[in-house]
């Protein structure tokens, strides 16, 4: 692929998958908010920006990889944002988790100077950053669609086109409402068995082999079980993620009772113990409320 490529945002997620694609012999400009990880990154062959303006003016796809809806409008849309810099004809490719509505009027009026726009949220965790196996999922128009498809082919294995614009938000926000909603199952479920005098290690491994087996039980149970929880997905994000689909769920008049529950667990975790530590902390409260712990480090 001879088109030069930006990426905007170099966090625990950004900085792997911006590595990856530089690995894969992409022609990179990099730009972030903490200079380590650029720095880190041009050691490697990428050249820098000092502003997301600039990195624009002289790559034909920016890739972003931000925290929230605010930091992707600044971004995109601020006053050296990346809509200053960016030519015709070129590509933006969002690839953080928003809001699907703000999504759809970013791709308007980024549309209005011709520069295309995809959403393009990802599911997998910093795990699936590093080794490329993310799951992207994609809005937009079907030829921006196609001219992203190497990038994504870097980036992760199951990709798959929604629809248009917003769609790609749309899913990763139907994601969030299952990973999380799952892991707090998950979280009683242990906490249960522990209550019970069972060994939870046990209760895991019998699970895993039947119906109740999932990701989030296999990967974040053992975080549990070794009370690991340094951040692979930060609370404070999944907080975030929570609160999109809540909103987007009022908006639109559909009830999510189960997911109301869990969002205001995820309030609790962060305004307990913090937004840094691992989403999968979650259990810690219900270890709290029933008096007894999990697993020991």
């Amino acid at each position: 692929m001879s088109e030069r490529i930006g990426f905007i945002g170099l966090g625990l997620m950004g900085k792997p998958m911006a590595s990856n694609l530089l690995a894969a012999g992409f022609p990179l400009v990099v730009h972030s908010r903490s200079a380590a990880p650029v720095e880190a990154l041009a050691a490697a062959g990428a050249e820098t920006a000092p502003s997301p303006a600039e990195v624009a003016a002289v790559v034909d796809v920016v890739i972003t990889m931000l925290p929230d809806t605010a930091d992707v409008e600044q971004v995109l849309l601020g006053a050296d944002g990346v809509a200053k810099g960016a030519g015709p004809g070129s590509l933006v490719v969002d690839m953080s988790t928003i809001d699907p509505i703000a999504t759809r009027r970013f791709a308007e009026t980024l549309t209005a100077q011709d520069v295309a726009m995809l959403d393009a949220p990802v599911s997998g965790g910093d795990v699936g950053a590093r080794e490329g196996t993310l799951s992207i999922m994609v809005g937009g128009r079907a030829q921006a669609f196609e001219r992203a498809l190497p990038l994504f082919r870097v980036m992760g294995k199951n990709i798959v086109h929604i629809g248009p614009s917003g769609a790609g938000q749309v899913a990763k926000m139907c994601n969030q409402l299952v990973v999380a909603g799952t892991l707090e199952m998950v979280s009683e479920a242990m906490v249960l068995a522990a209550k019970a005098g069972a060994d939870p290690a046990k209760v895991r491994e019998a699970l895993l082999g039947g119906f109740a087996g999932s990701k989030i039980l296999e990967v974040h149970g053992q975080r549990m079980l070794d009370r690991n929880y340094a951040p692979g997905f930060r609370a404070e994000l999944m907080r975030k993620d929570a609160r999109i689909v809540v909103s987007a769920a009022r908006e639109l008049g559909v009830p999510v009772p189960a997911f109301e529950v869990v969002r205001s667990q995820l309030e609790r975790l962060v305004e307990d113990r913090g937004g840094e530590i691992d989403y999968s902390a979650l259990v810690t409260l219900r270890e709290d409320d029933a008096g007894v712990e999990v697993g020991r480090p």
